[in-house]
């Protein structure tokens, strides 16, 4: 099946700048090569090793150089509204992200997951649906494989996640469906005010085909003032009897008020997996997946790492790292998820880069669904203040420590940061893992 929206560009010998010389950036690099351009490339760090056959310059960008380019492609790490970056704009000068450089070469038809929390299991679980349903099927954008990585295969499906960096600075995706899975305080240090977060979530569903959204989040429905988009699909886990919503007293995911599958059958846990299960079927159902087929993969997907994965039952307790909860929704979705589970006290380890965030809605979660917070990192303080009895250490192997020493068998000890992990880890994976390497420690 071939999207009926495939366009193109002529790259032949076109003087083409790429800003930012990540994964991502070296990726385009390389298309942009295979298709004859011209290639530059600049970063701002001052020291880089790659080895690329093309004329490097690094630290401040230079506007003039920029300025006599004929396409700009900026990778999502960079922001484009530095001042150099801008004038090429105001100046005509053609500035797109590699998402945007993707579709305007993409001939499969794209199933696309934004949202600031849930993406990548949703991401993941659509993709684990169609394999499962016989499709061929490719993965990447904001996880995995760089998005132009994915035109070399030859499949019946892309599925992308994508992060709002990303969806800025595209417009021609025009996806088969898409979904906006929530929206939370997140990168407010890149985009300032939550309408501008939430304005790039929107284009997620610039000429896409099937709209699927959160009926209890309102923000993740189409913006009717800028596109009249109808919502094929609605999911939640307020009750209804159209689409798909959850039935907690019989446990289930019911589709059209009728039970679709109960949740105790599916490897995923928490109730904001059931939402997660909710958005990727409903996603691959409106490009023509059968209930069946879909029932059927949703039930062996165990997850992915680092996402309220229970890693350890030391001394009769479960510890879960959820280190990949880098915001404060993503938190909130644990916390709601797990403490109905607990059996005992729930310990939460939280702290590190806020990334500007509000953390006062944390106040009423901590209060309510947590028995004892321990904090560390460079917002940790400010996640402290929000709960009587918190304690504040200053490595994570601290509050393994502590935490163990204050719970017994039966407890549930959550790592869920509400923060990225920069300014204490290489990433959020390494965050995890040494989360991990800290359980395994206390038995020697």
């Amino acid at each position: 099946m071939e999207t009926d929206t495939f366009m193109s560009m002529d790259l032949q010998d076109k003087k083409v700048i790429v800003i930012g010389l990540g994964l991502t950036g070296q990726s385009c690099i390389r298309f942009l090569q295979q298709q004859g351009a011209s290639v530059s490339a600049m970063d701002s760090r001052h020291e880089l090793i790659v080895s690329m056959d093309i004329p490097i310059y690094l630290g401040e960008f230079d506007q003039d150089k920029l300025m006599q380019a004929e396409l700009v492609v900026v990778s999502p790490g960079v922001n484009p509204n530095q001042p150099a970056i801008q004038a090429c704009v105001a100046a005509g000068v053609e500035v797109i992200g590699d998402v945007e450089l993707f579709a305007r070469f993409n001939r499969a038809p794209v199933i696309a997951i934004t949202g600031s929390n849930g993406k990548s299991t949703v991401t993941s679980l659509v993709a684990h649906i169609l394999q499962k349903a016989g499709k061929t099927v490719a993965m990447g954008g904001n996880i995995g494989t760089p998005a132009l990585d994915l035109l070399a295969e030859k499949t019946e499906f892309v599925v992308l996640e994508l992060s709002s960096f990303q969806l800025e600075m595209t417009s021609s995706l025009h996806p088969a469906s898409a979904t906006i899975l929530n929206i939370s305080d997140d990168h407010l240090d890149r985009h300032i005010t939550m309408h501008a977060y939430w304005r790039a979530k929107q284009k997620v569903y610039s000429g896409c085909a099937h709209v699927v959204a959160n009926r209890d989040d309102h923000l993740t429905l189409p913006d009717l003032e800028e596109e009249e988009k109808a919502v094929d699909c609605l999911f939640g886990l307020s009750q209804s009897d159209q689409g798909f919503s959850w039935d907690a007293e019989k446990g289930a995911i019911l589709l059209d008020g009728k039970v679709f599958v109960k949740a105790n059958t599916c490897a995923l846990a928490g109730l904001h997996n059931v939402m997660n299960i909710q958005a990727a079927a409903a996603l691959v159902m409106a490009v023509g997946i059968k209930p069946a087929q879909i029932k059927k993969a949703i039930v062996d997907f165990e997850g992915l790492p680092h996402r309220c994965q229970l890693v350890s039952q030391f001394a009769g307790k479960q510890w879960i790292n959820d280190s990949k909860a880098t915001n404060v929704g993503a938190t909130l979705a644990a916390l709601q998820g797990l403490a109905p589970q607990k059996q005992g006290k729930l310990v939460l380890i939280a702290g590190g880069e806020g990334k500007g965030a509000d953390f006062s809605s944390l106040r009423q979660a901590f209060n309510h669904d947590v028995d004892l917070l321990i904090t560390l990192g460079k917002d940790g303080k400010q996640l402290a203040i929000l709960k009587d009895g918190a304690v504040e250490v200053k490595t994570l192997q601290q509050a393994v420590a502590y935490a163990h020493a204050h719970t017994q068998e039966g407890d549930m000890i959550l790592l869920s940061p509400a923060c990225a992990s920069l300014d204490m880890f290489k990433n959020y994976q390494h965050r995890g893992e040494e989360f991990s390497k800290a359980i395994v420690g206390l038995s020697s």
